[in-house]
């Protein structure tokens, strides 16, 4: 045993509580911006559809626009096709920036600052660090998802009305089912983002620039999408962690389809767990010198 375990009343356990990071990271101006931008981006849209016109100019431009005129529209009929269309515009592009900052920016700031060796020298146990920063930033991404969709659901209700669902697939789901599927399918985003917060939680491991493992991680998700839409590759697309990513689609037929929904949730698992798996491997053991 060595001497600093042997020392009167040290116990791992206590060392870095949860509350105190998630205070620390709450008092982050970019956790602020984060959380705020998530609460705004639906009464921006709610804007964008008063003063841009709404279902007017869809009317008048021929029918053009395809899938997304279609789900555009059905924004306006009601709260929780307003919600579903701020969830739904936001996943591939804003949300994986959100994830990549909370995931990518928590250890490689500290580093930046200089502060990381301090913590260790507490001494906080290596595995112990990375674990509770891992929880607090998986804590605030489930926090962003869902005040986008809460407040989104909420104006949209307030300014029109609460009907069922509408899919651009298949009939209109009833109210109640459809609060069901509009959840679903927030899980179902949330699980595909633990690509995203796999792989910009390994770079933050692996370097001390945060703008370097947000970046990286953002640019890697947008290459991978890049690369499914490539038919020539096959069946390695499947393999992509971006392939079933427009899986949650199938909540929205009837009878539900689940079964890419499934594979894709598993995929994220996989990747994550490996990402996560490789920055614990590596922080423990690495020298810390910032």
């Amino acid at each position: 045993m060595s001497t600093v375990e042997a020392a009167a009343g040290y116990k791992a356990s206590r060392t870095l509580p949860i509350w105190a990071e998630v205070r620390r990271q709450a008092s982050r101006r970019r956790t602020q911006l984060a959380l705020g931008f998530m609460a705004l981006l639906p009464v921006i849209v709610l804007l964008a559809f008063e003063f841009g016109g709404g279902r007017r100019d869809d009317d008048n431009d021929g029918g053009g626009g395809g899938a997304f005129s279609s789900m555009a529209d059905l924004a306006t009929s009601g709260g929780l096709n307003f919600a579903l269309f701020g969830l739904a515009v936001s996943a591939s592009f804003l949300l994986v920036v959100v994830v990549a900052l909370f995931f990518g920016d928590t250890v490689a700031s500290e580093a930046s600052w200089g502060s990381l060796r301090y913590l260790l020298a507490v001494p906080v146990p290596r595995a112990r660090l990375l674990g509770v920063k891992l929880i607090v930033a998986a804590g605030y991404s489930v926090l962003a998802l869902l005040t986008l969709v809460g407040t989104g659901l909420l104006i949209g209700t307030l300014r029109y009305g609460w009907s069922p669902l509408g899919s651009t697939i298949a009939a209109e789901i009833p109210a109640g089912e459809g609060v069901l599927r509009l959840l679903g399918i927030t899980a179902y985003l949330g699980t595909t983002l633990l690509v995203v917060a796999g792989l910009a939680f390994l770079l933050s491991v692996l370097t001390d620039a945060a703008l370097g493992a947000v970046g990286g991680a953002v640019l890697l998700f947008i290459m991978s999408s890049i690369l499914d839409q490539i038919d020539a590759l096959g069946d390695i697309r499947s393999a992509l962690p971006t392939h079933y990513a427009d899986a949650w689609m199938g909540l929205l037929s009837t009878p539900v389809q689940t079964e890419d929904m499934a594979k894709g949730a598993i995929s994220a698992v996989i990747y994550a767990t490996i990402f996560w798996g490789a920055a614990f491997y590596r922080f423990t053991r690495k020298d810390v010198t910032s």
